[in-house]
């Protein structure tokens, strides 16, 4: 008898179930006895992290074959020294003289840097030359090749260094000899990527703007006057050269230092300002004029820091310093007090006093200035802002101009407020300003050139004020003027560390017009007559 179509349908469909059922049971069992192990899918780092590690492999790597074995001993003249390179984010070369401090020059812009270390006088050639000092014509001539030949292996010790530096540390992080040679050629790239960038950011001139730190009472000896600088020096191996012959006239064989001899064609001004009662300040003050033959102090104001009487002794030092002073009033000095106390001729015999215009001739220049109209300390009288700095400098710039029409023309004009200051632009070649605690050039629209000093009093008192401010530097300059054109050749910037600090350092800067081959500046700035 024939089987319904539903029971044969359903019959078929059971056993199809049982014969996939079956190995799925027997598949299970033998899964059971027999796992698998587990496989985790681990992704590849990302091309730009391997890179970054290859890129720190071997700035690490370079980093630590220049300071193992990238330094060259060469002997300079009768100096013994030692040349490296270094990692810096803004290159430049930094000349180590111990026991006076460091030179460094702003000579190229590139991620090395050249220290050049000054360790001692060399006992033997030193004495040859003061056997035979006719030698002494061509030591210059011997210390450039020697800072030559020193350069030169300098650079190849160099090149070995990064590449052994980074090519072993990229062998220990990554045990591949493949990966640890292109660590070692990515090295070699970079260092001669940084060699062209020096070179082609090589500034010879970088010489004639140095900064000394250190011995302060030994950086005119070191750096030299403005004169020589702008006649003698032009092109930076020489200057390199003539600095570290320099050296060696400290180390004569009384080891004491050589006496600075002042240029007799430059008249040397020293800037102070704000001076706010700090007793310290005079000392310095004596001991510029002292290294530096200062032929006048000019001070711009702030002298006091309540313009009282009880105050007026602290002016009594001025009258010991070995210079002329030429003074004007801040906002902080009282013109009833202060003033009056300095104007007082029997007094101070060497103290100008410069207030409405006034001019008067010191060591060769004509001076004029205006006191600062506001007296700050003085509650009663509500301040009447730079509206008031404006007007007094206005009043200036007219007496200026009433002094050229008079035959004597102001070659430096003074005002304490650089507010009123930039008012005479164009009536003077120079003006001089303070108030403002930190130092400043700038030539402004009509030629003038404004010089703003900072604190040499590093802010006085006010400066312990607050327990978590560093102290502010005390801060002066000397400007070197010709004596014949009463133009500005160049000035020193002095930077002393403030209260508790020891730091000094000496900048020397020069017009972008007196540097060699540069056009001479004109006999007036353009602008009002």
């Amino acid at each position: 008898m024939a089987r319904p179509p539903a029971v044969a349908i359903r019959r078929a469909l059971h056993r199809l179930r049982g014969v996939r059922t079956a190995p799925s049971a027997l598949l299970r069992h033998y899964r059971a006895r027999h796992p698998r192990p587990v496989v985790e899918l681990v992704h590849p780092p990302h091309p730009y992290v391997r890179a970054l590690g290859l890129v720190a492999v071997v700035l690490l790597g370079a980093w630590l074959g220049l300071l193992i074995v990238g330094g060259v001993r060469a002997p300079v003249g009768p100096m013994d020294t030692r040349m490296t390179l270094r990692p810096s984010l803004s290159g430049g070369t930094k000349i180590n003289v111990s026991p006076l401090g460091a030179l460094e020059l702003r000579s190229h812009t590139a991620p090395i840097r050249l220290d050049v270390d000054v360790d001692q006088l060399d006992p033997v050639r030193a004495q040859a030359l003061v056997d035979h000092p006719e030698r002494l014509s061509g030591l210059q001539d011997e210390v450039a090749r020697d800072v030559e030949h020193g350069t030169l292996d300098l650079a190849v010790r160099s090149c070995v260094a990064v590449v052994a530096g980074a090519t072993t540390l990229g062998l220990v992080a990554y045990r591949r000899p493949r990966r640890a040679l292109a660590a070692g050629g990515l090295a070699l790239a970079l260092l001669t990527a940084s060699g062209v960038t020096a070179y082609a950011t090589w500034n010879p001139k970088s010489v004639l703007e140095p900064k000394f730190s250190g011995l302060l009472s030994s950086a005119p000896s070191v750096v030299g006057n403005a004169r020589s600088i702008v006649t003698e020096f032009d092109v930076y191996q020489k200057e390199l050269a003539r600095l570290v012959t320099n050296v060696t006239k400290l180390y004569d064989v009384t080891s004491t230092l050589p006496t600075y001899q002042p240029d007799p064609s430059t008249i040397r001004v020293l800037h102070v300002s704000d001076i706010h009662l700090n007793p310290a300040s005079w000392k310095i003050i004596a001991s510029l004029v002292d290294q530096y033959r200062i032929s006048v102090i000019v001070d711009t104001g702030d002298t006091m820091d309540h313009g009282s009487a009880a105050e007026n002794a602290f002016l009594d030092p001025i009258k010991d310093l070995d210079a002329p002073y030429v003074w004007i009033r801040g906002n902080h000095d009282s013109k009833a007090e202060t003033q009056k106390y300095l104007s007082d001729r029997g007094r101070f015999k060497n103290v100008h006093v410069l207030d409405d215009g006034r001019a008067v001739t010191v060591a060769g220049l004509r001076f004029a200035g205006t006191g600062d109209p506001q007296y700050t300390p003085d509650r009663s009288t509500k301040a009447q802002g730079d509206p008031a700095e404006r007007m007094a400098g206005l009043r200036l710039a007219s007496a200026l101009r009433d002094q050229k029409a008079a035959g004597t023309p102001v070659d430096i004009a003074l005002a304490h407020e650089p507010v009123a200051a930039k008012e005479v632009d164009g009536t003077v070649p120079l003006v001089l300003a303070g108030h403002v605690h930190h130092q400043e050039m700038e030539i402004l629209p009509l030629g003038t050139r404004l010089r703003i000093e900072g604190s040499t009093g590093g802010s006085g008192l006010r400066a312990v004020d607050n327990d978590d401010s560093d102290p502010d530097p005390v801060e002066a300059s000397v400007l070197y003027l010709d004596r014949v054109t009463k133009r500005l050749q160049a000035w020193d910037e002095i930077r002393l560390g403030g209260l508790g600090l020891t730091k000094a350092e000496v900048s020397r800067h020069l017009p972008k017009e007196n540097q060699p081959g540069a056009t001479p500046s004109p006999s007036a700035p353009e602008g009002t007559p």
